[in-house]
């Protein structure tokens, strides 16, 4: 992965983004912020909305050590996989991936980034949907942000409100063919994320300087073995967290000084922890056992303070647009390795208009109409999402590591190789079985559901 490296790359190990052309719209490289913020905004989507939940179940202190253990693990296998596409001047994850394990190795890590990716953007579609324009479930309405502002409209509705979201802000963002013209919106992003954080500890110490908060659970409750089971639903949630592999490649491929690539990471995981943390504190702190799986529903009520309503609606739209910004990241990683995977043998996708062109409008056009007429795709993601996010982070790292075809790794490597697989096969099994279990309980008691 490192500049300067020349060696022949294995037949099939093509790079998924181009290296940096001479002249090219004279771009001189990427800078250290710049990549700082969208290997960030890479990272927190979603997924933070779920982290106060986890201190529900963990308590306090395991919770927020386990945020921090999880952040370890992923600098670690970014480190490792930094390592080996330096070894053999691989240009990306497929490339380092196909070196190893050859055409199916590449192929196989395509498949799991454009699962995870398609899955998560039509997440988080259905999300900037639901804060905006409202959702229903078991026969209840909850009003979105647009609708407690204006009432309902035909031009609040879900259809509508997603179709101009698509067409002004996801299309002319994915249309940028560099990773790094997304780096003032990526800096926004974060600023968005630490402006919900900011909300929600500014709330949470105001109730309790007035004693309206109970003290929180620091250690779990286990009761029995029922009780000690819960605690591991907990460990997909923090497994996934970190999940920002997939772009580390064609962010350093444009950086200004490939070196600071290790720096850079450890920076957006310093970022990335710190906000998670804060979140899952104050959010936990604030809501105690009432937190619910999505916190941001917890928004969605009176919480006790002057100007709540304002409050609400600052922390809904803040996350709306977040997840807006959050998009192009994704999809960017997503156009790439689909290109990659059916056009194997074509130019990079950069230099071909037409197929960039044709392949953007396809993609957000199968998300857009994934996000409004199947409502089961959020249940269809949670088995495979969950499965592709871990092969991402940990799993292929790890067997590259314990492939080794260069034989660079050392004992220790070889060690945490196996400790990452484990723990993603255990996070894997109880991420399906917990998926399935709920899914199956919803159908057989719709009136609780």
């Amino acid at each position: 992965m490192g500049g300067g490296v020349t060696e022949r790359l294995p037949e099939g190990s093509e790079p998924l983004l181009p290296a940096k052309r001479e002249g090219e719209d004279e771009f001189s490289g990427a800078s250290f912020a710049g990549a700082v913020f969208n290997l960030s905004t890479t990272i927190v989507g979603a997924g933070i909305m779920a982290l106060p939940a986890t201190m529900k179940v963990l308590g306090l202190v395991p919770g927020l050590v386990m945020i921090v253990l999880a952040a370890l693990l992923t600098d670690a296998s970014i480190e490792l996989l930094v390592r080996f596409s330096r070894a053999v001047g691989a240009p990306s994850y497929g490339a380092v991936m196909g070196d190893a394990f050859g055409w199916w190795g590449r192929r196989l890590l395509q498949v799991c980034v454009v699962v995870n990716n398609i899955g998560v953007m039509i997440v988080y579609m259905i999300i900037i949907g639901d804060v905006l324009s409202g959702t229903s479930s078991g026969g209840e309405h909850h009003y979105g942000v647009l609708e407690g502002w204006f009432g309902t409209h035909w031009w609040n509705g879900r259809f509508f409100v997603l179709l101009v979201t698509t067409i002004v802000v996801f299309s002319p963002l994915a249309c940028l063919k560099r990773v790094d013209s997304l780096s003032y919106t990526s800096a926004i992003s974060v600023a968005l994320a630490v402006v919900f954080v900011i909300i929600t500890a500014g709330i949470a110490i105001v109730k309790l300087i007035k004693g309206q908060i109970p003290m929180p659970k620091l250690f779990p409750d286990v009761p029995d073995l029922a009780s000690v089971w819960e605690l591991f639903t907990a460990v997909p949630v923090l497994v996934t967290a970190y999940v920002c592999h997939y772009n580390v490649h064609p962010i350093h491929n444009e950086l200004k000084d490939p070196s600071q690539i290790k720096p850079i990471v450890h920076t957006s995981l310093v970022l990335c922890s710190t906000v998670y943390i804060t979140t899952s504190f104050f959010g936990y702190l604030l809501f105690g056992e009432s937190t619910l799986s999505d916190v941001l529903a917890n928004f969605d009520s009176n919480l006790g303070i002057p100007y709540s309503s304002v409050l609400n609606d600052a922390v809904r739209v803040s996350y709306a647009v977040h997840l807006m910004l959050v998009f192009p990241m994704i999809f960017h990683a997503l156009r790439l390795n689909l290109d990659g995977l059916l056009f194997p043998s074509s130019g990079p996708l950069s230099s071909d208009n037409r197929r960039f062109s044709v392949m953007t409008a396809v993609l957000l056009l199968v998300i857009f109409l994934s996000a409004n007429f199947i409502p089961s795709i959020w249940d269809a993601f949670q088995f495979t999402g969950a499965t592709a996010a871990v092969c991402i982070a940990f799993i292929f790292p790890a067997a590259i590591t314990l492939r080794d075809p260069n034989s660079i790794a050392k004992k220790w490597d070889k060690i945490l190789s196996i400790f990452m697989i484990v723990l993603a096969i255990v996070s894997n099994v109880v991420a399906v079985y917990s998926d399935a279990y709920s899914i199956f309980q919803k159908k057989s008691s719709p009136s609780i559901a």
